[in-house]
């Protein structure tokens, strides 16, 4: 009985862990194959590297990136819309930018030209697990305002 209740005990600390292992990554369609289907790839999320990706010079140079880039689309800007656009990208080992993706818009001007800011981006330093460049799943949000 007591090694039965163990064997249980231990299954469910397997499941607990091994689905905390897999919270790690997440799957990025990166290319569609000649049937028109997805293909998607794991990449690491960029609460779980050891070393994050950073911008070039940091947090400050990439505000100033964003902003010396930023063209806000003339008819969102005389009727006022404003808000911040959020994307996702992958930084590759590389540390070029793939994968660009919406993930909350404001409006299709405004969302686009922040994909258009993000794919103009330098190389990253890439993110790393145990000193090992590895693709990372990065969050970004671009504002617009008056």
């Amino acid at each position: 009985m007591i090694i039965k209740r163990l064997s249980i005990l231990f299954l469910i600390l397997l499941g607990f862990f091994a689905t905390d292992i897999y919270s790690q990554t997440c799957k990025v369609m990166t290319a569609r194959m000649a049937n028109g289907g997805p293909v998607y790839t794991e990449v690491f999320e960029y609460d779980y590297v050891d070393v994050k990706p950073e911008f070039p010079g940091g947090g400050k140079s990439l505000i100033n990136f964003v902003n010396s880039n930023r063209n806000y689309p003339a008819l969102a800007y005389q009727m006022g819309i404003e808000g911040r656009v959020t994307c996702a990208f992958v930084v590759n080992p590389d540390g070029k930018i793939s994968n660009i993706q919406l993930l909350r818009g404001v409006e299709p001007s405004l969302n686009q030209e922040a994909i258009r800011i993000i794919s103009l981006m330098p190389q990253w330093k890439p993110g790393k697990i145990n000193d090992t460049p590895v693709p990372v799943r990065v969050v970004c949000c671009i504002p617009f305002r008056k």
